[in-house]
């Protein structure tokens, strides 16, 4: 398998493990710029939004460095997009979590605290259950386990998204992919052989679509 260099975004915005994940990334072939603010000239050919915490103080902070708009804006322009673990989640509109905020709002749907009886946050390793194919998941084989961390999951308008489920008290959607969008709940930095694999399909992804956008006229 080919390991192309590719340009990813790593964004920083105060609420993510950024050395754990930037290292992932390098070693599934990533060429990793961290942002604070949001970039000018140098075109990327990914964004990874990490994320933990709280869905409302997390969106406060991705304002207040001016990340919402340029982040649609890529997104409007075929830029490919992963979330992790938070990062998902504020790829909705809303969340149960902070009921006056407003997300990234680029897949439809919502985020729902996990069932009621059940100990949260979710912690430790589960299994994914793969549901469709997707680059993301090439070389996973159905059952890895993954290391989760999360009080809320995503549920999408549209079943055709959800790439992969675990369940945890119930089914939730722990893989997500929308086009050149695409979302995780669990931490593939902690993940093992399992969270790099799915890093280097992530990488092989971006980089496909982004010489298919070279080529175009």
């Amino acid at each position: 398998m080919r390991s192309p260099r590719v340009r990813v975004a790593l964004i920083d915005y105060g609420a993510g493990n950024l050395r754990s994940i930037g290292r992932a990334l390098t070693l599934a072939g990533a060429e990793v710029g961290v942002v604070t603010q949001t970039p000018t000239g140098e075109r990327v050919d990914g964004i990874l939004l990490p994320g933990v915490g709280a869905f409302g103080a997390a969106m406060a902070r991705l304002q207040a460095a001016g990340f919402p708009d340029w982040i649609r804006a890529q997104v409007a322009d075929g830029i490919p997009l992963l979330g992790v673990c938070l990062g998902m989640q504020l790829l909705f509109a809303r969340s149960e979590e902070s009921p006056t905020a407003i997300g990234l709002g680029l897949v439809p749907g919502e985020v729902r605290r996990l069932p009621s009886g059940l100990k949260v946050p979710h912690m430790g390793w589960n299994q994914l259950a793969i549901r469709q194919p997707s680059p993301l998941l090439d070389g996973v084989a159905d059952g890895s386990n993954v290391y989760f961390v999360h009080s809320y999951v995503v549920c999408p308008d549209d079943a055709g998204d959800v790439i992969a489920t675990t369940t945890y008290g119930e089914e939730f959607p722990s893989v997500i992919q929308r086009g050149h969008l695409a979302g995780v709940q669990f931490h593939p930095e902690k993940s093992a052989e399992t969270g790099q694999r799915l890093l280097r399909g992530a990488i092989e992804w971006i980089a496909s679509l982004a010489e298919r956008t070279a080529s175009l006229p």
